[in-house]
């Protein structure tokens, strides 16, 4: 079946964070990491026989949902779950959250590769504990980033040194690490008791031929304490349906993470969040998601050649999966936030400052492709506009 991405759906007035908190309405929103697409057809059906029903109880979670999970990642990442080894809960956030509540004591430390997801910064404070970064490399020649694994060494050797949050793809730098890049983690986090939680929310999201690794499916000695958290929210456009899953071999570190999703009350999830997990981790979901991912790409090629025709003071960087751009634009000596600021109120369209992942991306932007490439093309008019004279 071939699915159309093209086609456009109003979000405006359903009381979406993305499109209905703009302070104008004629503002094309590419911020907040959701997506203009309209779910997976299958989802939507088997939501729509779950209304039906009428009756919005309690939720059990079956074991079809734990089948899902399991063979979804077998079949597609070569992955091996045991069913036992799977904790439910409403998010990816509050995951994290509840692990580093299990696992640390406040004043240790917990190391991120900045720039990063935003949230780990407030997770981590809000545990008691201190966040250290292991910057990313900024390779201009090849617009990417790469692993410090000298300064991780030294950071990961601290005595307060507990966690290591990974974000696997990443965001918002757009690296698919590696088999080889994720050995090394492991084995410098392993040689110095740091345990490894990796947030691997966009693990669908690959473009071209980048390949995902679950950090779980290393060799057991370098992963089997490490935990996983994530969830078909990104991929599938269903973050409001809150449903994601830790995955940890470990049953001691399972049996605290278990309760400290009790402690911070996130063990509960709504039917629909399970009902459309199980619809999405599916043959037919897999092939919506195949074509999915070919229109991001093209996207993306569109935004980076429209980039280096128009704006070429701003240099793309190399995407390998997520669909969120990561923009660099040192060479404007502005910030980041005033760049969102002024072309938000400017030229009406709302980016992501780059500050907000991190010190090290100041003098970024952050642009959502996830939408029709016709939306697209506006928007990246109007942010050239806004920044080609500076």
């Amino acid at each position: 079946m071939e699915y159309d991405f093209s086609r456009p759906t109003d979000r405006r007035g359903t009381d979406s964070y993305k499109w209905d908190s703009a302070p104008e309405t004629d503002i094309i929103p590419l911020w907040v990491a959701d997506m203009d697409f309209e779910t997976f057809p299958g989802i939507t059906e088997a939501l729509q026989r779950r209304v039906a029903h009428g009756i919005f109880g309690y939720t059990r979670v079956p074991e079809a949902y734990y089948e899902a999970v399991c063979n979804w990642f077998g079949k597609h990442h070569g992955w091996h779950i045991n069913r036992e080894d799977i904790i439910y809960t409403s998010g990816v956030v509050p995951a994290v959250s509840a692990v580093i509540k299990a696992l640390t004591l406040p004043g240790d430390q917990v190391i991120v590769q900045g720039p990063v997801y935003n949230c780990f910064f407030s997770s981590i404070r809000n545990n008691g504990c201190e966040t250290v970064s292991n910057s990313l490399i900024y390779n201009k020649e090849e617009l990417r980033y790469e692993i410090d694994f000298d300064d991780l060494e030294r950071k990961l050797a601290h005595e307060r040194a507990r966690l290591m949050l990974i974000c696997n793809p990443h965001n918002p730098g757009g690296r698919v690490w590696t088999r080889d890049e994720l050995t090394r983690v492991a084995e410098l986090c392993h040689k110095y008791g740091v345990r490894v939680v990796s947030d691997e929310i966009h693990c669908e999201l690959t473009l071209y031929d980048n390949e995902y690794v679950p950090f779980g499916s290393l060799p057991d000695e370098l992963s089997h304490g490490s935990i996983t958290c994530c969830s078909p929210s990104k991929a599938f456009n269903t973050a409001g349906l809150q449903i994601a899953n830790i995955v940890c071999r470990d049953a001691e570190v399972r049996n605290r993470i278990d309760r400290a999703i009790n402690i911070n009350e996130v063990c509960d999830v709504n039917p629909f969040g399970v009902i459309a997990l199980q619809a999405a981790y599916s043959d037919e979901g897999y092939e919506w998601l195949t074509q999915l991912r070919a229109y991001i790409s093209s996207n993306y090629d569109l935004l980076r050649e429209r980039f280096a025709r128009e704006l070429p003071k701003c240099k793309v960087m190399r995407m390998e999966g997520t669909y969120l751009a990561w923009i660099d634009c040192t060479e404007l000596h502005i910030s980041s936030d005033e760049i969102e600021e002024m072309l938000m109120h400017e030229n009406k369209v709302w980016v992501n400052a780059g500050s907000m992942y991190g010190t090290e991306g100041a003098a970024f932007i952050r642009i959502n492709m996830a939408c029709t490439s016709e939306l697209l093309n506006e928007g990246i008019t109007r942010i050239v506009n806004g920044l080609g004279n500076k």
